[in-house]
């Protein structure tokens, strides 16, 4: 009897620890996620602004020409999606995973931070916008494009081996506002281009008279060498039905313009909203860059 009692209670000591009935277990605690063939780093801009920059790059040596280079706005939302899809075409053999992904966001870990409504966006003129985003900063869209252009893509150009003519931009939303006013203004700095779900309401349609100008430069004779392709996104079921509108109407607007050089193409993503749109985007967005000449 001695030795049963001495085995139970052994038995019992042994056993694992069970929670009681009702109450759950404490988890074991994991390591996070780390996304295979990433970096990030934090930048601090010559007006003392931090980014946030994230970086996907392929394993291996570089081609002989340098790698594209893929600039995402928003890139604490967005980054992580196309950084994995461009890493899964590695699978097949001459697939678009050969390029580099830079993500451009924002220390802090949120999705959407106020900074970026005064980094993609000039000086605000409706009174009633200005009060809504009165406690954003504000009209920072000009020197946002100078940290992109001359501060960011040279020290990319230093850190890995780079296609210079091969840098593309994508921009959603109020980022795709911003990639056409970098379009309009400057169109010769990017390969491609592309604007998903463009803002093109923002602040009374402003960006209008941008477009007016960047049609009437095209038509002259100081029309640019080289014009950026550019690729409108835009989704079926965006929950502000004038961005369909609007955007469907700026890709007919566009058609007259490939007469002097600019290639653009309009894609509607069915059952996709406004925040659905990105993420159904990566595809299209990656073929675009990799297109060449």
């Amino acid at each position: 009897m001695r030795r049963l009692i001495l085995m139970l209670c052994a038995a019992v000591l042994l056993a694992p620890t069970l929670a009681p009935a009702g109450v759950a277990a404490e988890p074991t605690a994991a390591a996070g996620y780390v996304l295979p063939e990433t970096e990030w780093w934090d930048l601090t801009s010559s007006y003392g602004e931090t980014y946030r920059i994230y970086v996907s790059r392929p394993a291996g040596e570089a081609p002989a020409g340098g790698y594209p280079v893929l600039y995402v706005l928003d890139g604490d939302a967005v980054f992580a999606g196309f950084a994995e899809a461009r890493r899964i075409q590695s699978v097949y053999a001459g697939g678009a995973d050969k390029m580099i992904v830079v993500g451009i966001g924002y220390p802090g870990g949120k999705l959407y931070q106020g900074r970026r409504v005064g980094d993609f966006t000039p000086p605000i003129r409706n009174a009633a916008l200005a009060a809504h985003h009165r406690n954003d900063p504000q009209g920072g869209q000009a020197r946002f494009a100078d940290f992109l252009i001359e501060e960011l893509a040279p020290q990319i150009a230093e850190r890995y081996a780079i296609d210079p003519a091969r840098q593309s931009l994508f921009g959603h939303s109020l980022g795709g506002l911003f990639a056409l006013h970098v379009l309009y203004t400057r169109p010769e700095v990017f390969h491609t281009i592309t604007a998903a779900s463009a803002s093109l309401w923002w602040d009374d349609q402003m960006i209008l008279a941008e477009e007016a100008a960047f049609g009437e430069r095209l038509a002259s004779e100081a029309a640019p060498d080289r014009v950026s392709r550019l690729l409108l996104l835009v989704g079926e079921r965006e929950e502000a039905p004038v961005t369909v509108v609007d955007n469907l109407a700026l890709g007919e607007r566009l058609k007259a313009l490939s007469a002097h050089g600019l290639r653009s193409r309009l894609v509607l993503l069915e059952e996709e909203g406004h925040l659905t749109v990105p993420h159904r985007a990566v595809t299209y967005v990656l073929r675009w860059a990799n297109q060449f000449p």
